[in-house]
């Protein structure tokens, strides 16, 4: 069986750094976030990419991540690894040249008895309650942290993808109280963060998911396209069923395309019978349950028989496929699975 065909833009992911980078002062520094293998789609090929449009600081969720970045990109850029310090990670954190976002006093403790002298930042709690240091904590900590020198403080938003959201404004509010008048450079903001203004950019901005073409970040360019191969073509009566425990039947008389794609290359079930494929600018629904490896398709009213049908493409990103499913951009692509032909482009073309 054919498999789909994932293209992957480096010079779009390269595009959309550049303009959220363009988004803050000069005197910013804008990173890039490339955890979970780039979000799915290639961390050695993404990672280079960025690294050629100009981004010099990287973050990963764990160290494991940040030896295959450093294995892409050699020895120049910083890698910081957002689980800080966990034990068991003091040789590859060395041997790497990784910098941990230290997130407790424990995790303090580890790093500076393990590795004295070593390159680490500070991740701060201002309401997310999910990794870094709360304000009692930190206060407590706050002088001895600050004597070794980190690199980076810095903390997450809960909700900037809401702008209206009050937290927002109290998360910034409490980064402000915690950090003000350290001599150390200090982030907050993710892709969100950055389009909630410049009040929230401080020295170093983080964006993920909009380098990749997702929401927030409305104009971002798009980044994947996904491609499946029609498998098989029939014709059905009406009356007659397609896929699993029949939950479509046709009214009339059909033309199916049988594609090879589903829930085990990360297109979820909640899209049966819901979302559709494109061939060219003809919408093309889904019909019956995606099944593990093939979904069925009706293509009644196309005049040439297809070959393949898109659904990640101009018509539909990764953001309007993650609506159907009640789920986000975030999670179509990191669920992409690892059975597609990956293409990697200069450009779409």
């Amino acid at each position: 069986m054919s498999t789909g065909r994932l293209t992957i833009d480096l010079d779009a992911i390269a595009a959309n750094w550049r303009a959220l980078d363009g988004m803050s002062g000069e005197t910013v520094q804008t990173a890039a976030v490339v955890k979970a293998d780039a979000y799915g789609l290639g961390v050695a090929k993404v990672g280079r990419a960025l690294a050629a449009a100009g981004a010099r600081r990287f973050f990963v969720a764990a160290a494991e991540e940040g030896s295959a970045l450093r294995e892409a990109l050699g020895p120049g850029p910083e890698i910081s690894v957002f689980s800080g310090h966990m034990s068991g990670d003091t040789d590859m954190i060395h041997d790497l040249n990784l910098v941990p976002m230290l997130n407790s006093m424990d995790q303090l403790t580890r790093h500076l008895e393990a590795l004295p002298g070593h390159p680490f930042g500070i991740q701060l709690d201002t309401g997310m309650n999910r990794l870094g240091m709360e304000p009692g904590e930190w206060a407590a900590i706050a002088p001895i942290a600050l004597a070794q020198g980190p690199t980076l403080v810095m903390s997450h938003l809960a909700c900037a993808d809401e702008p209206d959201q009050g937290m927002n404004a109290r998360q910034l509010a409490a980064f402000h109280e915690m950090t003000d008048g350290i001599d150390v450079p200090r982030s907050l903001a993710a892709t969100g963060g950055i389009l909630l203004g410049p009040d929230y950019h401080f020295d170093l901005t983080r964006p993920g998911i909009g380098l990749y073409g997702g929401q927030p970040f409305e104009e971002a360019e798009m980044v994947a396209f996904l491609d499946l191969p029609v498998v098989q073509i029939r014709d059905l009566a009406p009356g007659e069923t397609v896929g699993y425990s029949n939950t479509w039947e046709a009214e009339r008389p059909t033309r199916i395309a049988t594609v090879s794609g589903g829930y085990a290359d990360g297109l979820q079930r909640h899209i049966s019978n819901q979302a559709v494929l494109f061939h060219g600018d003809e919408p093309c629904p889904i019909v019956g349950r995606v099944s593990m490896d093939l979904i069925g398709v009706d293509v009644t009213h196309l005049t040439e028989t297809p070959k393949a049908l898109s659904i990640l493409g101009p018509h539909q990103s990764v953001d309007d496929l993650a609506d159907v499913a009640g789920t986000i951009g975030y999670e179509i692509l990191t669920q992409l699975g690892a059975r597609y032909t990956r293409r990697y482009a200069r450009g779409r073309q």
